[in-house]
């Protein structure tokens, strides 16, 4: 039964690969040649199976390729333009895969934060917030698909290889949609993209307080500091939060986070309990970070008829997707397996596992505060 599960995936993969190559290639075409639509469905009806399936395959192939480039090409001009603009480097990713300095050298380690292709963490300049920076910072991405795209339209006159024209059109297309994805002003999911930071992070003295303290303290924590070791006015529990606004949800997200790292457990609870009540106005991401401290704070403070609660199937498979990459989802795996299903031996070994590969985390403060927890609940 599994193996026809698997071939019918493979078969349904194949066909929406197919059609996705044809669909890209096809509006492509009608936007950036001479052909109209019309042109392009009747070349296709002449033309052999085997040739028009090639043509799609290598359509998805382009569209893989295009958008790898696309996307490092974006936080490059992140990059760049925050460097220009007084920042200091963190971190560098690309998919799973981060690049990060630390003591003077470029590492290589895996990290992912869902819907996300790539993300380039810098650390601001250490200013007052209301004379920081933030125009180019998040203008460099798009600005930087503009140029690619006029280099694209440039060379596009001078190919003639039919595979060529095809990857270019392709590759502009492409460009294109993510110009506009990120070049107008909008909230996905609850977050704002580029654009929308742009413009309104100058005029919100809140969101762009809580976007400087999270950059701070992530370059910190990365470097391996705790958060407990960091000055208490970045953990400020704000008096009013626009619990829609990620930027300002993540301050007493922080604060409660700290409280974890303190290991005070009966505050930590209620914080993050009030939070999750707010689960309806919160991105989806934060709900899930919410859920699993909320989780781990009620089994700690013996409250485990409301950790199994929120401990369902769903919670369950986002700790399992980021266990590799995330110490705290560890940490939550460790006290479950001591504290619920009574196993000592499964619980140790959870430690011992993070002990052993402590060092490819992204998140070395983390690592350094959830391992201290872990012993401690196994003392």
């Amino acid at each position: 039964m599994d193996i026809l599960k698997n071939i019918l995936k493979l078969a349904v993969g194949l066909l929406a690969g197919i059609l996705i190559g044809l669909t890209f290639a096809g509006v492509g075409v009608v936007l950036f040649t001479d052909r109209t639509a019309a042109q392009f469905i009747s070349s296709l009806g002449g033309a052999d199976m085997l040739e028009v399936i090639y043509a799609a395959v290598a359509g998805v192939m382009f569209f893989l390729i295009s958008l790898s480039v696309i996307i490092i090409t974006h936080e490059a001009g992140h990059l760049v333009c925050g460097l220009m603009s007084g920042y200091r480097f963190v971190s560098f990713r690309i998919f799973n895969y981060t690049i990060l300095r630390s003591n003077g050298h470029f590492r290589l380690k895996r990290f992912a934060v869902a819907g996300t292709g790539g993300q380039c963490l810098l650390d601001p300049p250490d200013r007052p917030v209301e004379n920081i920076p933030v125009f180019w910072y998040n203008a460099g991405g798009v600005l930087a698909n503009l140029l690619l795209l006029i280099i694209a339209a440039v060379l596009f006159p001078l190919v003639s290889h039919p595979m060529m024209v095809e990857f270019l059109v392709i590759f502009m297309l492409t460009d294109f949609i993510l110009i506009l994805i990120n070049g107008i002003p909008l909230k996905m999911g609850g977050a704002g993209n580029d654009a929308y930071n742009m413009l309104h992070l100058r005029n919100d003295h809140a969101a762009k307080r809580a976007i400087m303290l999270q950059l701070h303290a992530n370059a910190l924590i990365q470097e391996g500091i705790r958060p407990k070791d960091m000055p208490d006015r970045w953990f400020e529990w704000p008096e009013h939060t626009d619990w829609r606004n990620s930027l300002e949800v993540s301050m007493p997200l922080m604060h409660a986070s700290r409280l974890v790292d303190r290991m005070e457990w009966e505050k930590a609870y209620g914080e993050f309990e009030e939070m999750y009540s707010h689960k309806d106005e919160i991105i989806s991401l934060y709900v899930y970070e919410i859920s699993c401290e909320l989780a781990f704070c009620a089994m700690m403070t013996g409250r485990l008829d409301r950790a199994m609660s929120l401990l369902d199937k769903e919670l369950m498979n986002y700790v399992n997707q980021y266990a590799g990459v995330m110490s705290s989802k560890q940490r939550l795996l460790c006290g479950k397996a001591l504290m619920m299903d009574h196993d000592r031996d499964k619980a140790m070994s959870i430690y011992d596992r993070l002990l052993t590969t402590k060092d490819t985390y992204l998140l070395q403060g983390e690592v350094k505060s959830d391992l201290d927890i872990m012993e401690r609940m196994l003392l």
